[in-house]
Order: C-alpha cells, then sequence, then structure tokens
C-alpha cells in the first residue's frame, strides 16, 4: 500500500503542532475538561495521540485510532513512556466505525474534518456511536481565519509535501457545515491561536 502524506509526515507532525502551540495547548484544556471521569472514549484521526493521551488522565479507558499505522506507533510510544494502562490503538477508519450504534460516552475528532470532502458524513458515523447523553466534540482548525504567516507561507508550505485540505473553515462556515448535519444544538467555543479553532461540541439526547 503507497504510504500516505499523514504516513510519511508522522516523523514531523509533533513539530508542525508547535508552530500554532497556543491552539492545540487550548484545544487540549478544551477537550480534556468536558470529559467525565471514568469515561469511555473513542478519538478518530489521533494523529500522534496527544489528545488520547491528555483524555486518559480522566476517562476509564480510550480507544486511539488513526488511519496512518506510523502516527498510531508514535502515540504508542508515548503512551508507553507515560505508563498509560487504559489506552488502546487501533487503524480506523472515521467514515465506518464498526462499533455499534450507542456505545462510547465521549467521542472526538480533532483537525480532520476540514480534509474531507463530505465531513458531515464523519460527523453523523461519529454521533452515531455517541451514547444518549454522550458528548461528540470536534475540534477543528479555521484554515479561512489563519494569521498572514500560516495562510501565506505554511499552509502553502504543507500543500507542496503533498497536504491536501478540501476546506477552508471559518467560524461562520464551521458552524453552518455542523448545523447542516441535523444533530440538534450545538456550542461552539472559539480556541484562539496563530491558526485558530472551532469547537463544536454536541450532546445526544
Amino acid at each position: 500500500m503507497p504510504r500516505s502524506f499523514w504516513d510519511r509526515w508522522a516523523g514531523f507532525y509533533d513539530l508542525a503542532e508547535r508552530t500554532n502551540r497556543t491552539a492545540v495547548e487550548g484545544i487540549l484544556r478544551a477537550v480534556v475538561k468536558r470529559i467525565p471521569a471514568g469515561a469511555d472514549v473513542l478519538e478518530c484521526a489521533a494523529g500522534t495521540g496527544a489528545i488520547s493521551i491528555a483524555a486518559a488522565s480522566r476517562a476509564g479507558h480510550v480507544l486511539c485510532t488513526d488511519m496512518s499505522l506510523p502516527m498510531l506507533e508514535r502515540a504508542k510510544t508515548k503512551a508507553a513512556r507515560l505508563g498509560l494502562a487504559n489506552i488502546s490503538f487501533e487503524r480506523r477508519d472515521l467514515l465506518s466505525l464498526p462499533d455499534p450504534d450507542d456505545w462510547y460516552d465521549v467521542t472526538v475528532a480533532a483537525n480532520v474534518l476540514h480534509l474531507l470532502p463530505a465531513p458531515e458524513d464523519a460527523v453523523r458515523e461519529l454521533w452515531r456511536v455517541t451514547r444518549p447523553g454522550g458528548l461528540l466534540l470536534l475540534p477543528t482548525f479555521l484554515q479561512g481565519e489563519g494569521g498572514w504567516g500560516f495562510t501565506n507561507i505554511l499552509i502553502p508550505a504543507y500543500q507542496l509535501a503533498g497536504f491536501r485540505p478540501k476546506h477552508r473553515f471559518t467560524r461562520r462556515s464551521y458552524r453552518e457545515m455542523i448545523d447542516g448535519c441535523g444533530l440538534g444544538r450545538a456550542d461552539y467555543i472559539l480556541v484562539k491561536g496563530r491558526l485558530p479553532a472551532g469547537l463544536a461540541v454536541l450532546q445526544k439526547p
């Protein structure tokens, strides 16, 4: 199988995240504080596992998933270094999850919806496996609101390396996409940074 951009990028992913440290750390704090103690958590498109590892401090169990095996290997290494026993790892496609309906207390997919041609399909699939009363947390970088450096230097450089975003969300267009999924009321939080993020929070009835 050909190596994807994300397979090739796995060794540089954490370094790239540091270029937007304020937003990345803000996302971690905003997600982790919403995870109930002892919750069963699924994270999709987890990259090298920063959110999953942070969530493990509160969760009963975290399933950290990604399509890229090199990304997952790096996440496993980090978790092992910290001695975490309540986190496991699987290669998963967030558009076709094998779990039954209503399975997880919290589902998370961070900074992936802008990469998908039809992000609504991923939102609905994550909603399907979220339990009634559970939370769906969707932090997403707002590429349509990035500063000059990100818009004119970093993102074009990533594109030369093979990065292919499908959407450049703004606060408004991100809200419109989530609301258009028809899942009910969502709360929206702006996470500030050089490239800000929008966090959509949905609770399943």
